[in-house]
């Protein structure tokens, strides 16, 4: 048998195998339970929360779990009806349907989904007249980092809303020691919560370390993940010991001199201030490191200060 050499070569198959995400698991349970006692397709639902938690991989255990077929597609591959049209056409009864970024439909797709959905037809301008094509009653979920970007009468015919947190560094090493026992890959003891700590309470983040860790074991011609490999991946990476990364460090050193306006910052990293905001800073903020002031300039809290005197050479 081929050896696994990917983090992605293994996911979860069962939501009894998903680590971390307690409420949404729960949820998920309960829901199929419901659906097998019935014998009626999963309920519609909205998939929310940050970048990189597994709501894509919920959805496809989701599917599995109801043996159905599977249908996804990104959000902005949608471009017009025709291509929303296509999509449903190809589900089946009790099928699943994933929309991931589905904020990123437009207003005009977003109605015709959820008039799809409540009609379960599709209907067709032609030059005379509306045609009518019924569909089949499958399940769609949606994914979204932003709920809110989504039209309330779609978000309404949602009757599950699945919530994801952040994880906590325990379910992180707990989910990494998972998968790297079923890629069947050698681990030292102590390394994942290391990975964990690093990865900003991010699956996703702590699965990409796990893999850069992996490829500089396999580099130096060794079999057994170590601390010393993770240490060399980070620094080939400039990534420091919460997992920030050059730019989040620059940032740190900018406010090191004071309370600085966005704009500021953004010119001297040489970014969109909108990037900074939403990428840069919503992680510095929750860790404690930074804060705004009454002028909403951004400061280095005591924590900030004392990251980046440990952190500095």
């Amino acid at each position: 048998m081929m050896k696994k050499t990917e983090v992605n070569d293994v996911a979860p198959s069962s939501v009894a195998h998903v680590v971390g995400q307690q409420g949404v698991v729960e949820q998920v349970k309960v829901a199929l339970d419901a659906a097998f006692e019935d014998t009626r397709r999963f309920d519609h639902a909205m998939l929310v929360g940050p970048p990189g938690m597994g709501k894509s991989m919920t959805a496809n255990v989701i599917a599995q779990e109801m043996a159905a077929d599977f249908h996804e597609v990104l959000g902005q591959s949608i471009a017009n009806v025709g291509d929303l049209n296509g999509l449903l056409l190809q589900a089946s009864d009790k099928s699943v349907v994933h929309i991931d970024e589905a904020h990123e439909l437009n207003r005009k797709l977003q109605t015709a989904l959820y008039l799809a959905t409540d009609k379960r037809r599709i209907f067709i301008s032609g030059s005379k007249a509306v045609q009518s094509i019924p569909i089949a009653d499958f399940t769609l979920l949606l994914s979204t980092t932003d709920e809110y970007s989504l039209l309330q009468p779609l978000r309404d015919r949602m009757r599950l809303v699945l919530h994801f947190d952040f994880y906590s560094s325990e379910d992180l090493a707990t989910l990494l020691h998972h998968r790297s026992k079923a890629l069947g890959w050698s681990v030292d003891e102590g390394l994942l919560p290391h990975i964990a700590r690093r990865s900003k309470g991010t699956p996703r983040l702590a699965l990409r370390l796990l893999q850069a860790c992996r490829r500089v074991c396999r580099s130096e011609g060794e079999d057994t993940l170590t601390c010393d490999h993770l240490h060399r991946a980070c620094n080939l990476e400039r990534i420091d010991e919460l997992g920030l990364g050059p730019t989040e460090q620059a940032y740190l050193r900018i406010l090191s001199d004071g309370p600085t306006r966005l704009n500021v910052i953004a010119s001297s990293l040489g970014l969109p201030p909108k990037t900074i905001s939403a990428v840069t800073e919503p992680f510095l903020i929750r860790a404690g490191l930074t804060s705004k002031d009454d002028q909403s300039r951004r400061q280095l809290t005591s924590r900030g200060y004392e990251h980046l005197s440990e952190s500095s050479p």
